[in-house]
């Protein structure tokens, strides 16, 4: 992707523009982003999906006028369970459709100019009239784009915060909105983390919210302690505690200052060598959902030519290819057309043909694996 193109997704800007402009800092709205845009699932494709237990689904009931309590279940949800189509004020969301459906999977590569380890997965929420989960905040980006109907967006910066008490889900307690638009089919709305939204159905709608992964950081060092720990041995060394000049003592139950010092410099060791923490942390960032298990495949005895799974998160750093959760240490040509799986997310038989022996056994392996799968 040329990133200075200027593209009709972002109103005729370019992606680096975007990036600068308004990435994480504030919203855009796009009229026609996609032109003539309509729902690449059907309604009862999109119930369907809600239906497996390994898709996430809710359902949202409630308005924001008078005193009802929104209420919301999670699926999966046979369709007598879903409320029916003349009753107003619900919503059904499913999330994550790009891992079971192609068409949703090529929509979320339009926005492949964000580095894929900050993208998550497309929702499509489905509403009747008056349906919406009410004024909130995300800690993340997102790209509304509107695939049927009509919903109306209310946004403002919220500087308060405060939610209304016993809610199922976080309701803005004092919503005070600075801009309110309809969106159409094809429009799209983009809005930075925490920046406070409400979208109402106006009629039976569909949207498509892209949505994008906001490591934190407690949840980042607990994963990646865990990596490292798994290789401590061969960059902390295995050197023992020594306290020979210990002496004795009479409060036995106070920790040794030297063993604490030696905790840290155990633990320094395992982190002074940033290929390991390059490989925890590319490992973390393409590890599949627990919802995710790929079919074993049966790779044919020629690759002609191969892409990857949409299921499939590869990666690559200075020094590794990371595919699924795992790693290799890669370089020279081997890299080079790895790296280009990567970012294309297939290889063409021209491309194959560059190759080495151990390259071809790797990708032999990985479609084995149901993670790569050959063309004809």
């Amino acid at each position: 992707m040329h990133v200075t193109t200027p593209l009709t997704l972002l109103g005729g800007i370019s992606p680096a523009e975007f990036m600068t402009t308004y990435w994480q800092r504030k919203p855009l709205l796009v009229r026609q982003a996609i032109p003539e845009f309509k729902p690449l699932l059907s309604r009862p494709e999109l119930f369907e999906l809600a239906q497996k237990n390994e898709v996430e689904s809710r359902l949202v009931m409630g308005t924001n006028g008078g005193q009802r309590d929104w209420q919301m279940q999670r699926g999966p949800f046979k369709r007598r369970a879903i409320p029916k189509l003349t009753e107003r004020d619900w919503t059904l969301l499913v999330q994550g459709v790009d891992l079971h459906d192609d068409r949703v999977a090529d929509l979320m590569a339009q926005f492949r100019f964000i580095p894929d380890a900050r993208l998550d997965d497309v929702m499509i929420s489905y509403a009747t009239q008056g349906g919406g989960v009410g004024p909130h905040f995300d800690s993340y980006d997102v790209f509304l784009l509107q695939a049927h109907g009509q919903r109306r967006w209310r946004i403002g910066r919220q500087k308060d915060l405060s939610l209304v008490p016993d809610m199922p889900l976080k309701i803005l307690a004092n919503f005070k909105p600075e801009f309110d638009w309809v969106l159409n089919p094809g429009d799209m709305l983009y809005l930075p983390p925490r920046y406070a939204h409400d979208g109402i159905a106006q009629d039976e709608c569909m949207t498509y919210s892209v949505g994008f992964r906001v490591p934190q950081t407690g949840d980042l060092a607990r994963e990646l302690l865990v990596r490292l720990s798994e290789g401590a041995e061969d960059t902390a060394g295995c050197d023992l505690y020594k306290d020979s000049m210990q002496p004795a003592v009479s409060n036995p139950a106070e920790m040794p200052q030297g063993l604490t010092e030696f905790a840290v410099s155990a633990l320094q060791k395992s982190l002074k060598d940033p290929k390991s923490l390059q490989r925890a942390l590319g490992e973390y960032l393409t590890e599949p959902k627990a919802n995710v298990w790929f079919e074993i495949g049966d790779a044919p005895n020629q690759l002609r030519s191969v892409r990857l799974d949409r299921r499939s998160k590869m990666m690559y750093d200075a020094h590794h290819i990371f595919l699924n959760g795992e790693s290799w240490r890669a370089g020279g040509k081997d890299a080079a057309l790895l790296r280009q799986l990567a970012n294309q997310r297939a290889l063409s038989s021209n491309d194959l043909a560059k190759a080495s022996p151990e390259a071809m056994g790797l990708l032999f392996e990985w479609c084995d694996d149901g993670w790569l799968h050959s063309g004809a």
